[in-house]
């Protein structure tokens, strides 16, 4: 599970965003109404499905700027 590896947390907050409004941004940059959106509407299958319901999870629990820090320049 997504949730019990460190290095997929690390890559779902760096994650770009391929398509959509708000492509190019990081997952973690995403605004919370749009995660929320995704929530009620169904999250896409596979891997980035799966990352952006992590990012939603972690931002409905207030943890966004405890990982701001995880987040590369690249």
């Amino acid at each position: 599970m997504i949730l019990n590896d460190q290095q997929a947390l690390v890559d779902a907050i760096n994650q770009v965003m391929p398509f959509g409004k708000y492509a190019g941004r990081k997952l973690l940059q995403l605004p919370e109404p749009y995660l929320v959106w995704f929530h009620s509407k169904g999250f896409p299958e596979g891997k980035l499905g799966q990352q952006l319901a992590l990012i939603y999870e972690v931002k409905l629990n207030g943890l966004e700027t405890m990982l701001k820090p995880l987040l590369t320049t690249k």
